[in-house]
């Protein structure tokens, strides 16, 4: 059975320089192992808040690497350096913008700032790219809203099939799919 490959990508400046241990990008990683039962292999990246290199690296996972998903954590609030949402609908071939509303209903019934942050998600071929916030708390958070819809948006665009640990959560396929 062939592994998927799942882009894990932090946006950080200071992470990316080392000044900052990367929590996020573990986060997600650690989030994936207790939730999928299917065979995967991470591909991480720690990279700056520049917008032409969250683009070509969410291009490399997708269109090089062949990640059936890519996870990027960072760069979704209102500051300057903040370009994630900007850099994923620069490559996007479709945008999913209900993941985003989805992330900020949750996140808002724990901070009432969580409508200053901007998660999206797109298609690009045949992966999914979702943006979350930084903190691994809201990591965690927002991928239990939005995951049980994650296997099934991917048997639709033509990736693997991605099981999850049914004692955490079922992921929502109609039957017959």
């Amino acid at each position: 059975m062939t592994s998927a490959k799942i882009g894990v990508v932090t946006v950080s400046d200071r992470a990316s320089r080392g000044e900052y241990e990367d929590l996020g990008g573990p986060a997600i990683a650690d989030y994936l192992k207790e939730v999928l039962t299917s065979t995967w292999q991470s591909v991480p990246r720690v990279i700056s808040d520049d917008q032409s290199l969250i683009e070509s690296t969410l291009k490399e996972l997708c269109d090089d690497e062949g990640c059936c998903l890519v996870v990027t954590t960072g760069g979704t609030g209102p500051a300057r350096r903040d370009v994630t949402p900007e850099a994923t609908e620069a490559v996007s071939e479709k945008m999913m913008h209900g993941f985003g509303e989805l992330m900020r209903k949750v996140s808002l019934e724990k901070v009432p700032t969580a409508i200053l942050s901007r998660q999206t998600a797109c298609i690009r071929g045949k992966s999914l790219i979702v943006n979350l916030p930084g903190k691994p708390k809201a990591i965690s958070e927002c991928l239990d809203a939005v995951f049980p819809a994650i296997p099934y948006c991917i048997d639709l665009i033509e990736g693997p099939r991605l099981t999850t640990n049914e004692s955490r959560f079922v992921a929502f396929r109609p039957k017959g799919a």
